[in-house]
């Protein structure tokens, strides 16, 4: 007898029942689908198999149009994107795979590129698609440590560097060469020669990317197709403890990633071609950024590639034009801040009419009021010098990696004129498994599951989530053809991830809208329980608390032996100095951070947005520490995806939290 099938929302179904808790297993939600895979998944437009013959059909159907940009630098200054056609960009692609096939390296083999983003990078992949080769991404901010571990783990045979990263393989060469035979290089560095010495000295042959593309020249090799189940990268996560696990993507994983998003545009209502770009600056070492320059160049898109310098990020997006624009949080919080800074150097005026223009905008939106309806005018004479900063054409920006903010979704959505749409997925579903769509109030959620990916949660009597109560929530669990199957060579790594059912457990929990869109509420590992027995999500207060302005940066803390939070802050820096100056305090930042009454204007502007945001009494935060060095990958207190390492800001911060609340506990017993 076919399971019950019951439309949730728009774009979600419910099919089966679920199950309730029965001894030792938990109770089970019913599985939740994108309407568009109720009767099964969906492939991708010209029913191809792996990403080679996705390529290879758009050389054919877009052979001259742009495929792959850069900027070409003339006198120290960037000019206007120069682009290869996707014919030029397949030949290219042909003579790398013939390079690489010339210099031993066989079909099955392992590819390292040590690299930030650029066309270069795209050449390789698709090279290997050609070959049937897997790529290793080798994270530009992983670390020498990391980076040794990943090659050799992997087996990797050949890595693709770009020349200011031979430095750190010479110093690797030595544990790596068991396995590593070729380096390839491009651009320069004072470091290069010294470097090539080194690697040289320990066996392993260096070229420069010209010369190894001679070999391929001289030597044309027929293509050796992949088949659908044939790995197409091994991507190893950062993680925030012991080594990175290498997550086995093949290419039905990142077809059917591509096939989701192919559907998902197509519920949007948006038919994307060759007049569409995107830009290329989500290091590709992650798979948002591979997944979606697959999609790209599934549909004729062209790519341009930034210059690797965050503070050119504005000027690239000027130039590329982009009309599909990715962002992480981190990114978009940093626009949203540019654009506010800008304002308040305005006059007065100026600024209470915008503020006036975006409040009377965002209640029209909230009151259902489709965007590009809600405010024609003001959007034309108003946010349209806003949308500038991007190019004038982006058509939606989608937010990945991280919970975004509500205000920063809904500040972005306004003033850029542009749907703003949150996504949710991990390295081990390929990324893109639920986005939210434009016609539905999807604000503060990750959307509908997409068309490759179903859905089921798992409760937790403790934590007191119900998969079948209203609304229904618990661990979020996994299962489809963007699921990965696996951890390289981890068996009981992969064995703990996935139920009897398939199922892979993310270690997430969230909860389901009654339109049919997930809510991501925190990691469980996150969670941790106060003295009163309260369950605190720390990554959603996090997230909460990071609204204010006086906050840049934001980890909250607390333990089973206290009744109240306690957190680390990184001040804003043109906020607590503006406070500062109003207020007769004396000095610089690094001073002001020291300084008590900064950490009780920090900690006043937290209540006041706890109050805002109708936090409960045990959610609110009691009292701060400052600090002036932000949170980053630099100081390993954030992974190379930018989520807080927590054994790490508690190892480093330890101290201070004791502190405040020794500092609590005697206020108290006054």
């Amino acid at each position: 007898m076919p399971e019950q099938v019951k439309q949730v929302g728009t774009y979600t179904v419910a099919i089966g029942q679920g199950k309730p808790k029965k001894g030792d297993k938990n109770a089970l939600s019913p599985i939740y689908r994108n309407s568009a895979a109720k009767d099964g998944w969906p492939g991708v437009d010209g029913g191809c198999t792996t990403l080679y013959e996705v390529f290879e059909q758009s050389v054919k159907r877009y052979g001259d149009c742009k495929c792959l940009g850069w900027r070409p630098i003339v006198n120290g200054k960037a000019g206007p994107y120069e682009y290869w056609t996707y014919k030029e960009t397949r030949d290219r692609a042909a003579i790398l795979a013939s390079s690489i096939t010339a210099s031993g390296t066989k079909p099955g083999g392992r590819v390292g590129i040590y690299a930030p983003n650029c066309p270069n990078w795209m050449l390789i992949i698709q090279a290997c698609n050609r070959s049937s080769l897997y790529v290793v991404p080798l994270y530009d901010s992983l670390g020498e440590s990391a980076v040794e571990y990943t090659v050799n783990h992997s087996e990797t045979s050949i890595i693709f560097a770009e020349a200011s990263k031979l430095v750190f393989l010479a110093k690797a060469a030595k544990n790596v060469k068991e396995n590593v035979k070729t380096v390839v290089y491009w651009g320069d560095a004072p470091t290069v020669k010294d470097a090539t010495a080194s690697i040289e000295k320990e066996g392993i042959k260096v070229y420069e990317w010209e010369d190894f593309n001679k070999l391929g020249k001289s030597k044309p090799t027929a293509p050796v197709p992949p088949k659908a189940d044939d790995p197409a990268t091994i991507m190893y996560t950062s993680g925030t403890t012991g080594n990175p696990k290498g997550v086995v993507l093949t290419h039905k994983n990142v077809l059917a990633t591509v096939a989701a998003l192919q559907t998902f545009v197509r519920e949007v209502g948006l038919d994307l071609g060759s007049d569409d770009s995107t830009l290329s600056y989500l290091t590709l070492a992650h798979i948002l950024g591979r997944a979606l320059e697959e999609f790209a160049l599934s549909v004729g898109a062209s790519i341009g590639y930034w210059q690797g310098d965050v503070k050119k990020l504005t000027d690239d997006i000027s130039a590329v034009r982009p009309t599909l624009f990715v962002a992480v949080p981190r990114v978009l919080e940093r626009i949203q801040s540019g654009i506010q800074a800008k304002l308040k150097a305005k006059p007065w005026l100026v600024r209470t009419l915008v503020s006036l223009a975006y409040r009377w905008k965002l209640s029209k939106l909230k009151a259902g009021v489709p965007l590009n309806r809600a405010t024609p005018l003001l959007d034309r004479y108003l946010f349209s010098t806003f949308k500038k900063a991007f190019g004038g054409r982006v058509r939606f920006i989608v937010s990945g990696g991280a919970p975004l903010s509500t205000h920063v979704e809904e500040y972005l959505k306004v003033t850029l004129c542009t749907p703003v749409f949150q996504g949710y997925g991990l390295t081990e579903t390929c990324a893109a498994s639920f986005i939210a769509l434009p016609q539905q109030d999807n604000s503060g959620t990750v959307g509908p599951p997409t068309a490759g990916v179903e859905l089921r949660f798992e409760g937790s009597e403790e934590l007191g989530y119900d998969p079948l109560g209203t609304p229904p929530r618990g661990e979020i669990c996994l299962r489809g053809p963007i699921v990965f199957d696996g951890y390289y060579e981890d068996k009981k790594k992969t064995e703990e991830s996935f139920d009897e059912d398939g199922f892979f457990h993310t270690g997430d929990v969230g909860e389901l809208t009654p339109g049919g869109a997930l809510k991501v509420v925190d990691r469980i590992k996150n969670m941790f329980k106060l003295a009163q027995g309260e369950y605190i999500a720390a990554e959603h207060l996090e997230n909460t608390y990071s609204g204010t302005d006086a906050v840049e940066q934001i980890w909250v803390y607390g333990n089973s032996y206290e009744s109240t939070l306690v957190a680390v802050v990184v001040p804003d820096r043109k906020e607590l100095t503006g406070w500062a100056k109003d207020n007769g305090i004396d000095g610089d930042f690094d001073a002001l951070v020291k300084n008590p009454k900064a950490a009780e204007h920090v900690t006043k502007e937290l209540a006041a947005m706890a109050k805002q945001a109708r936090l409960k009494g045990f959610e609110r935060i009691a009292a701060v520490h400052l600090t002036a060095e932000p949170f980053s990958t630099d100081n390993n207190m954030m992974t190379p995806s930018f989520k807080l390492k927590r054994n790490i800001l508690q190892k480093t911060f330890q101290k201070q939290m004791d502190d405040l609340y020794a500092k609590l506990k005697a206020a108290s017993s006054r």
